[in-house]
């Protein structure tokens, strides 16, 4: 598709090369109202978390999830069209719009974490687009929920008018929302840059929200499609696209947990790949929030990466935290598992 070329040409040559995907609650909790003083001050707190891996002399891609604010810019969407007939916009500029606010806020408040403990780098936000397969299975059949809860009256209306696809809402009864395709990322344009400008000391921050979902037509034009990439998932094929020794999953747990909340609840420090995938195909793992993420780092690994991490940012540092998968085990690691495996 574009030629690739992703010689590593370090500043630092004993540097890691980690890409860190911040989690959904990095900059707003559930129970927030999402004010920027809120999510100010849960980034700070987050960001905070990564000067540790800059003091080991990690360079860093950060990535990060837009799920609040990009439902957000679609109730403005709506308000704005009923209140004000202000067209809506579609969601690959909705998302763009995301990346390019969250990036800023992780762009200036990571600068002043850093200033105060006199740490001098360099940072940029880039706006990622992402190719899909636009004719994959997930457009044929959308299950992924965004923007608000409409009643089914509603719904019809806004199907006939734009031509969106909604079904029943999860979490409530008697609502339905707007669906749309989650496909496989393939490619992140603008890789190489990336790449080159983290090899060169600089903080890069990309592939937002799992990045603008694109597709190549038979002109060598980019394309827009309406779907939403999974993050953890694009924020994998990124640190494999660019060599990334590390992909560091920052989550609201300190471990991964096989029958998480469940009888026989499990911490499982250390992990390799086909026991991963075992315990995956079992399903130990939530559908809704660790399975993704363990599909993710899975991704990685399969792609040449040598380990992925999962583990809560406040417990980054400590190294009693946090759950590794790698290809192999290391046979200092193989008692962690054996031990699950014999209860």
């Amino acid at each position: 598709m574009f030629a690739v070329n992703l010689s590593r040409i370090k500043t630092n040559p004993m540097s890691k090369l980690a890409v860190v995907a911040l989690g959904g609650n990095a900059l707003q909790r559930d129970y927030q109202k999402g004010t920027i003083e809120e999510q100010e001050t849960n980034a700070f707190h987050t960001l905070e978390n990564l000067v540790f891996l800059i003091k080991e002399g990690y360079e860093l891609i950060i990535t990060h999830g837009n799920g609040p604010q990009v439902g957000d810019i679609l109730l403005k969407n709506d308000a704005g069209e009923a209140a004000y007939a202000i067209p809506q916009m579609p969601l690959d500029i909705c998302v763009a719009g995301t990346q390019g606010e969250i990036g800023y806020m992780i762009e200036r408040i990571l600068h002043n974490v850093m200033n105060k403990h006199g740490i001098r780098k360099n940072i940029i936000t880039l706006i990622s687009q992402v190719v899909v397969n636009h004719q994959g299975e997930s457009f044929r059949n959308p299950t992924k929920r965004i923007g608000r809860s409409y009643s089914p009256e509603m719904a019809k209306d806004l199907s006939r008018a734009k031509g969106w696809i909604f079904k029943e809402e999860q979490k409530s009864h008697g609502g339905v929302r707007r669906v749309v395709p989650s496909p496989e990322p393939l490619e992140i344009l603008n890789k190489e840059i990336i790449q080159q400008l983290v090899l060169q000391g600089n903080i890069v921050i990309a592939a937002g929200g799992g990045g603008i979902p694109v597709y190549i037509d038979s002109n060598g034009d980019i394309r827009t499609v309406e779907a939403v990439i999974d993050k953890d998932l694009a924020s994998a094929l990124l640190a494999a696209s660019v060599g990334a020794d590390e992909f560091i999953i920052l989550t609201d747990v300190p471990y991964i947990y096989l029958n998480y909340k469940k009888p026989g609840q499990q911490i499982v420090e250390f992990l390799d790949y086909k026991d991963t995938l075992k315990y995956l195909e079992q399903g130990m793992f939530g559908e809704g929030n660790m399975k993704p993420k363990i599909e993710a780092a899975l991704y990685f690994l399969k792609k040449g990466g040598k380990k992925s991490i999962i583990t809560e940012a406040t417990k980054l540092e400590d190294k009693r935290f946090g759950s590794k998968i790698t290809m192999e085990y290391d046979p200092t690691d193989r008692r962690h598992v054996d031990n699950y495996n014999n209860t």
